[in-house]
């Protein structure tokens, strides 16, 4: 079941909608074995408060780099979505590793629209800190913006995952301001 950290309760901050009609290994909350991320909003970054369990380690109590850059990813696509109202998919990531995170350590992960560059393309910015508010990662990424329905036609997504996902979502902007 899910280690995530408690859920915090942040003036300012608008909970970000989610369903449980998918299995994402990042946000899904049904994942039986994922990371069950949740995200929340200033309107400016989108933010993840997560803890990284035990079985998603590399060495001793190191949390795995394939997870950590998991985690910035995650969180960069959903500030796409939410802040650019467009499907987001990783064109290119970069990720420095600046501290060790381990397993069982609460973190903050957010993200934020660096630029769009036209219709198709933004650049987003991540950064991973621990509960001493040290730097552990930060992450760039080019993402590829896509309308719903062009995402749709390219298999991207289905008619129940805007439905259910991407309209809630984007539509809770507007009841949440």
């Amino acid at each position: 079941m899910s280690e995530s950290s408690p859920e915090p309760t942040i003036e300012g901050l608008v909970k970000l909608y989610n369903t449980n009609q998918h299995d994402c290994f990042a946000c899904s909350p049904v994942n039986p074995i994922g990371l069950h991320m949740r995200f929340y909003s200033d309107g400016e970054k989108v933010y993840s408060w997560v803890t990284v369990p035990e079985h998603m380690g590399g060495w001793g109590r190191v949390a795995h780099g394939g997870i950590v850059s998991t985690l910035l990813d995650e969180t960069m696509g959903w500030a796409g979505i939410y802040l650019l109202e467009q499907v987001t998919l990783t064109k290119t990531i970069t990720v420095e590793f600046k501290n060790v995170v381990y397993v069982g350590e609460p973190l903050k992960v957010e993200a934020w629209v660096l630029r769009q560059d036209g219709r198709r393309e933004a650049v987003l910015k991540g950064v991973v800190t621990n509960s001493k508010k040290a730097v552990c990662a930060a992450a760039e990424g080019v993402f590829t913006l896509l309308a719903p329905k062009l995402a749709k036609r390219l298999g991207v997504m289905t008619d129940v995952h805007i439905e259910h996902f991407f309209n809630p979502l984007i539509n809770s902007k507007t009841t949440s301001s």
